[in-house]
């Protein structure tokens, strides 16, 4: 029980950092050891003589303390995590990485026993004959188990390797890479390991180098051989019974909790789901079979369960770890929480912030932006007049050039002027200025896109002169204010957007310019916060559909005449 109080007073970031250390340790020795594997392609001599380095490394004070430390920690951990998960619903990747932990200790155990263990009881220093005699004469059994070994415990440190990796923003590019070493390590080990099966097989029928092999000093006697394989047996039975006492700490927590009382977590779509108290969010909506968006297995790396608190209630304070993914989201955690790390105390509701099936190609392009969060920016609209005649009069692929021409135009001309062109809405433009400049700017950007669009449409008008009856007419809205942005969509199929009343009053200023007769019409707002001066320009109280109130705006009967730019 000390133990657990202890990992309990731990930052889940602590436990998990020290069981990535220890494992990045017995993968370094897993690796190490491949790697001589593999020179069993040479000969059985160079086997032993990088044996001896690897004996260097491992056997000394230093090396010893490092590995038997990261191992007893890594298999500690390993129960811990194993029992600290309320929900026993993995994906197929982290049921894989499970599985393949908890086959390691046992295919270890006689390994184990007849190596380390061996040298330090009895002073036996077995070298690379002795072992692949034992695998491939004297103990076939052993010799299956220990390729067994080799694979599980390489897989599980993949598996691993890859839940920590994947999310770095350099990963994809190493992908293949590393994937290549993944592969080629173990399969060269392996063929490594035939190979000196062989050649060993081979040099087994001469009875003077197989009496020298299998001496007593060397293999040990069968007393002592005895006690190894005793003291394997009751590892079997530690690990087997370690393994069951954190199902049935497991179950009795399930009781515990059950009897401590339940809270309610409701979903947008009215589903409420009643879980122990202890419980997570991410583990209620999997408990439910809810679909809920998360990659990282509940480490708070992926930030893809982050969930919106609707519902007005204590929250409890985040850890080091999900405060850290949270500042760096700019997400404030008394509404916005990454559901694998809340476990909260009272009945609540939750909205997920990140369509439940994202994928990892949507975490790695996941900026700041994808935060919903209300901002302040310029919008504008821009429409190509009479894009239905010229359909009509057409062939289609005509009308798709020559529409995907205009889309063009005026994208380059929002672009140099610093805005993002947004959405695509047929033969119109959604732009947004401001993403990441003052107020002011963000209008001085949309008024000198204004005349930049009608320039670049005048060029087009020129370049497609054969082709046009005639010349391509447009209207522009611009308006600007506060809306909330971030990402929508359904699955993988998501994008950024803005959404508020901004861009529906900029929506129907370029709705206007039509009945006008103009070519872009900018409401005051925007000359007031850019600092210019509108004075020249004809000023109209627009009265828009949807609004009480008139919006005064300025007209521009041509766009390319904008003062002040």
């Amino acid at each position: 029980m000390a133990g657990v109080r202890y990992l309990r007073s731990l930052r889940p970031a602590g436990v998990r950092s020290v069981r990535l250390a220890s494992g990045l340790v017995l993968l370094t020795y897993v690796g190490t050891h491949l790697l001589n594997h593999s020179l069993g392609n040479i000969s059985l001599e160079w086997l032993e003589r990088d044996l001896l380095v690897q004996k260097f490394i491992w056997q000394g004070w230093l090396g010893t303390a490092l590995l038997y430390g990261a191992l007893v920690t890594h298999f500690l951990l390993g129960l811990w995590a194993l029992y600290e998960r309320r929900s026993l619903h993995w994906t197929p990747s982290e049921a894989a990485q499970l599985v393949l932990g908890l086959c390691i200790p046992p295919l270890l155990a006689n390994h184990l026993a007849n190596t380390r263990i061996a040298f330090a009881a009895f002073g036996l220093n077995k070298g690379y004959a002795q072992l692949l005699y034992s695998f491939w004469i004297a103990s076939p059994f052993f010799g299956r188990v220990q390729l067994m070994l080799l694979v599980v415990a390489w897989l599980h440190a993949c598996y691993g390797i890859w839940f920590w990796l994947r999310l770095k923003s350099w990963f994809g590019a190493w992908r293949s890479v590393l994937l290549s070493i993944a592969v080629l390590l173990p399969v060269l080990a392996l063929l490594g390991y035939l190979q000196g099966g062989r050649e060993v097989m081979a040099l087994a029928q001469d009875p003077v180098w197989r009496a020298e092999a299998t001496r007593s000093a060397v293999v040990g006697t069968a007393a002592q051989n005895l006690w190894l394989a005793d003291l394997r047996n009751d590892f079997l039975l530690f690990d087997g019974g370690a393994l069951l006492l954190v199902l049935a700490a497991r179950l009795a927590r399930t009781v515990r909790e059950r009897r401590g009382g339940r809270l309610g977590v409701l979903y947008p779509d009215g589903r409420k789901v009643y879980v122990p108290l202890g419980f997570s969010v991410l583990e209620a909506s999997r408990m439910a079979g809810i679909p809920h968006a998360s990659t990282c297995g509940g480490r708070a790396r992926c930030t893809l369960c982050r969930v919106r608190v609707v519902s007005e209630v204590a929250l409890p304070a985040p850890a080091e770890a999900e405060l850290r993914v949270l500042e760096r989201l700019g997400a404030d955690w008394r509404s916005v929480r990454l559901a694998c790390q809340l476990r909260p105390n009272h009945d609540l509701s939750v909205w997920p912030l990140v369509p439940p099936a994202a994928s990892a190609a949507f975490q790695q392009r996941r900026q700041l932006d994808a935060m919903p969060q209300e901002r302040f920016a310029a919008f504008m609209f821009v429409d190509m007049r009479d894009s239905t005649q010229l359909a009509a009069a057409r062939l289609p692929f005509d009308s798709l050039f020559i529409v995907s021409r205009f889309l063009s135009a005026v994208c380059a001309a929002v672009v140099q002027a610093g805005g993002l062109p947004n959405q695509f809405l047929g033969d119109a433009v959604l732009a947004i200025f401001g993403l990441h400049t003052e107020p002011a700017t963000a209008c001085r950007q949309a008024l000198s896109a204004v005349p930049l669009i009608a320039g670049n449409i005048e060029a087009l008008n020129k370049a497609l002169e054969q082709q046009l009856q005639q010349p391509i007419r447009f209207g522009i809205g611009v308006h600007c204010g506060y809306a909330i942005m971030g990402e929508i969509g359904f699955r993988e199929h998501v994008t950024f957007t803005a959404l508020g009343d901004p861009l529906n009053v900029a929506s129907r200023l370029q709705a206007l310019t039509k009945e006008i007769g103009c070519e872009a019409i900018v409401s005051d707002e925007v000359f007031h916060h850019a600092g210019l001066s509108a004075a020249g320009l004809a000023q109209l109280a627009a009265r828009l559909r949807g609004r009480d109130d008139s919006v005064p705006v300025r007209v521009l009967p041509h766009a390319a005449r904008m003062p002040g730019t």
